[in-house]
């Protein structure tokens, strides 16, 4: 079982905003760091955002930083990600992934739980 599953995706055009959602399941993230990375075609997976257990830190890769907004509700067991000003180069699948363990990082390798992803398509 996938313990978490993004929806929000879609077609945009450039300039258009999109919030994704992450859903959990089968556990409960609260005391976890959620973040959101991304994959374009061709490329390697990057980071987007990240947001403590808490929701009171967040970071943001340097291209999303102003556009983007991560946030969560613990008390749905879930986190969002709010995109606005879209770019074509924001084209990618966007995961959902969760830490095992209460701090924020940008390093994928550190979070232990995926999501299958959500594909975002910002036309110019």
């Amino acid at each position: 079982q996938v313990p978490l599953v993004e929806s929000g995706g879609g077609l945009v055009q450039a300039g258009g905003s999109l919030r994704l959602s992450c859903a959990a399941s089968g556990r409960t993230f609260s005391n976890n760091a959620m973040a959101w990375f991304r994959q374009a075609p061709g490329k390697q997976r990057e980071f987007v955002a990240t947001i403590s257990g808490t929701g009171f830190t967040t970071n943001y890769a340097d291209s999303v930083k102003g556009r983007f907004t991560i946030s969560r509700d613990n008390a749905k067991n879930a986190v969002y990600l709010q995109m606005s000003s879209l770019k074509p180069e924001d084209t990618a699948v966007y995961f959902c992934a969760a830490r095992t363990g209460p701090g924020t990082t940008s390093l994928s390798a550190l979070y232990g739980y995926w999501g299958q992803g959500t594909q975002v398509t910002v036309s110019s």
